[in-house]
């Protein structure tokens, strides 16, 4: 079977020997094999490989407009499963490879798409690649990212062999339609016993930087009254973030921190902490923000510390098409099922392109991590799935 070749090609790239999870950052060594790994692969099937100035790859089957376009990202997390993004752009290739077999010939072109830093695990920014292509970002919004040590987008991209060019992208005109599969993040599956999922939307969600500003002092000899700790304040808002979450269903996450001056014996004079917040429509993500900012301050008035809130991204609530996932899960009986992280398919639904997501169960319930996992069986029947969707959208 293919799809079990190419995952056994793909899968010692940026593996860590400690962790066993994945470390496939943006335009580094590890990321850029896995793109030349599906040019060869899109050569193999005599697919025409485009490369665009955002950092996207898209391989047609066919030619013309109004294609039907497939695909995920080749990117992750720190750390991160093996089956996040990936497993979308394997079952892309074995799909056109299910259909050739079939000897199926579409009439609507084929597409197959890699969206460029997904995760955002490098600036900041989900979906980058996407958002760029579909104008969503603009290409000087881009040009002021840094990554963490300081490099700008576009340096960093030419440095891996590319050529910027940030804008919206022009083959995004031929699209019609996008199907993204990918293994799910949750446990909606699990529950409901099925291999295979559609998505009715994606949860809004937004990432804020909250900077809690105090005064550096010595641990040993500074008394605990005297004290101007914004590691305290940090922690109470990280509580508080926990319990209004659980209060009201939601998602709240403090995941990254950064401490200043970070010694071990030493009072802080800065804690910036990322919170990634995500909720069922756009009113309670704002209620939960406001709330956890209220709260924040409220704690440093007691800590005589300061916060200041930004906000770095924010994606409104995603409806996809309903008539769309309405056709694809009708003839496997699939659920259609909301999702709660952001995708690619969010990004281009929200540009106005009809779009549809197939899941993948996940045994483990767990992602972002390397416990992430799927069955090989539930694999190949994602394939088979995506395969059917193909076909019933571009015969």
């Amino acid at each position: 079977m293919t799809f079990e070749r190419m995952w056994a090609d793909i899968a010692p790239v940026g593996r860590s020997a400690s962790s066993q999870g994945y470390f496939r950052q943006p335009y580094t060594s590890a990321e850029m094999e896995l793109r030349s790994w599906f040019a060869e692969e899109c050569a193999r099937r005599g697919l025409e490989l485009e490369r665009d100035g955002n950092g996207n790859l898209v391989a047609w089957w066919g030619s013309g407009d109004d294609a039907v376009l497939t695909g995920s990202h080749l990117d992750s997390v720190l750390d991160g499963g093996a089956y996040d993004g990936p497993l979308g752009v394997v079952s892309s290739l074995a799909a056109v490879d299910v259909l050739t077999e079939r000897g199926f010939h579409p009439r609507r072109p084929i597409a197959i798409g890699v969206f460029a830093d997904e995760e955002g695990s490098r600036y900041g920014l989900g979906c980058l690649g996407s958002q760029l292509a579909t104008g969503l970002t603009t290409p000087d919004q881009a040009r002021a990212l840094r990554d963490r040590g300081g490099r700008p987008l576009e340096e960093v991209m030419a440095d891996a062999g590319l050529e910027p060019a940030l804008g919206r992208s022009a083959w995004l005109d031929r699209v019609g339609c996008y199907v993204e599969l990918h293994v799910e993040q949750g446990r909606n599956l699990i529950d409901r016993d099925a291999a295979v999922g559609v998505a009715s939307g994606i949860w809004p969600h937004g990432r804020w930087r909250f900077d809690f500003d105090g005064e550096a002092n010595h641990a040993g000899a500074t008394r605990m009254e005297d004290r101007r700790d914004p590691m305290l304040t940090f922690a109470m808002t990280a509580l508080a973030a926990d319990e209004e979450a659980r209060r009201t269903g939601q998602r709240a996450t403090f995941g990254r921190i950064e401490a200043t001056p970070n010694g071990t014996n030493a009072v802080p004079s800065r804690v910036a902490a990322w919170l990634d917040a995500r909720c069922e429509n756009d009113a309670m993500l704002g209620d939960l923000v406001a709330t956890l900012e209220k709260r924040a301050g409220e704690r440093a008035g007691l800590d005589r510390t300061s916060v200041t809130v930004t906000a770095e991204s924010l994606s409104a609530a995603v409806d996809f098409d309903p008539d769309l996932a309405a056709r694809i899960a009708a003839p496997g009986g699939w659920p259609i099922i909301p999702t709660q992280a952001g995708h690619d398919a969010g990004i281009l639904s929200t540009a106005g392109i009809p779009t549809a997501m197939l899941f993948v169960r996940n045994p483990t319930g767990i992602s972002h991590s390397p416990e992430e996992h799927a069955e090989m069986a539930d694999c190949l029947a994602g394939v088979e799935a995506l395969a059917d969707t193909l076909a019933e959208l571009a015969r």
